[in-house]
């Protein structure tokens, strides 16, 4: 048998300065870009226990005497339960047929050679560069025109527009990274086309579709153009609607605000929670293999 020696490397007074100061240097930008994210909500919470008054008197001072009204009035006069329900129907029924559609046809873009594969593949990435909020008045017509507008599925058909480039790119980079070999030995074991697609492929890229199924569902939980344009009926808003209503014509009702806000961020935070590390690992092996 042979042994093994371990040597314990001993440091000096001014090597272990040294990598003190490197360890603080490489952690002071992470935590400063932390505080960036936690102050804010810290800010939003103690500042929805104030009053209007308050609040208006200094915006950064801690609340004097801690208030739950703003709470109490927004879930007894606001339909803020319904906002949110509106908002949660709309993004997640968007983000399933983004995932659906947009999984199909980056792997088509991926897998197979097709004529028009180039013109597809531009159509998406124009649609990566086209504004979206240059399309409001002519998707207002459209949607006025055949009878679209104001109804519970509205919304939709623009979030579906505008999240599915991204999502195609997204599913193609990573797709294109993953060996033939694994479909061309599903084909010698008799599997179809579509066990293959939904039973192989489908497991491989889930942590892509969370990824880009997580910033879809930000940018449909958070849009606000498209909802003021195409929704005037009360009962159809949408949580970024919903805050407009506690602007006055003379004073703005920021505690109370506050508090909705607050409130609105509970299903996001939540859902980024539960599958933080699917988004980084999504993110992570889509950066290696691209």
């Amino acid at each position: 048998m042979t042994t093994k020696l371990i040597t314990v490397q001993t440091l000096t007074p001014q090597e272990k300065v040294k990598r003190f100061f490197a360890t603080v240097g490489i952690n002071i930008l992470p935590f400063l870009y932390a505080l960036t994210c936690i102050v804010p909500l810290v800010w939003i919470f103690y500042s929805s226990l104030k009053s209007v008054t308050e609040f208006e008197a200094n915006q950064i001072s801690l609340p004097k005497a801690p208030s739950l009204y703003a709470y109490v009035t927004l879930f007894t006069e606001t339909n803020i339960f319904t906002n949110i329900i509106n908002s949660l129907r709309s993004s997640v029924i968007s983000v399933f047929l983004v995932l659906l559609i947009g999984f199909i046809n980056g792997y088509f873009l991926a897998r197979v050679k097709f004529r028009g594969r180039t013109f597809l593949r531009s159509y998406y990435l124009f649609g990566l560069l086209v504004p979206i909020h240059a399309l409001l008045v002519p998707t207002y017509i459209l949607f006025s025109y055949f009878g679209l507008a104001n109804s519970w599925y509205t919304l939709i058909f623009p979030y579906i527009c505008c999240t599915m480039a991204t999502t195609v790119y997204l599913v193609e980079s990573y797709i294109s990274a993953i060996p033939r070999e694994l479909e061309e030995s599903a084909g010698i074991d008799g599997a179809s086309f579509s066990r293959t697609l939904f039973s192989i492929i489908l497991p491989i890229s889930r942590p892509i579709l969370i990824s880009a199924g997580i910033i879809a569902f930000f940018y449909c939980w958070n849009e606000f153009a498209y909802a003021l344009v195409l929704i005037s009926n009360d009962k159809l808003h949408t949580v970024p609607l919903a805050l407009m209503a506690f602007k006055g014509r003379h004073r703005i009702d920021y505690p109370r605000m506050m508090a909705a806000m607050l409130f609105a961020m509970v299903p996001a935070l939540l859902l980024y929670s539960a599958f933080s590390k699917q988004i980084i690992k999504g993110m992570v092996t889509g950066a290696i293999k691209g």
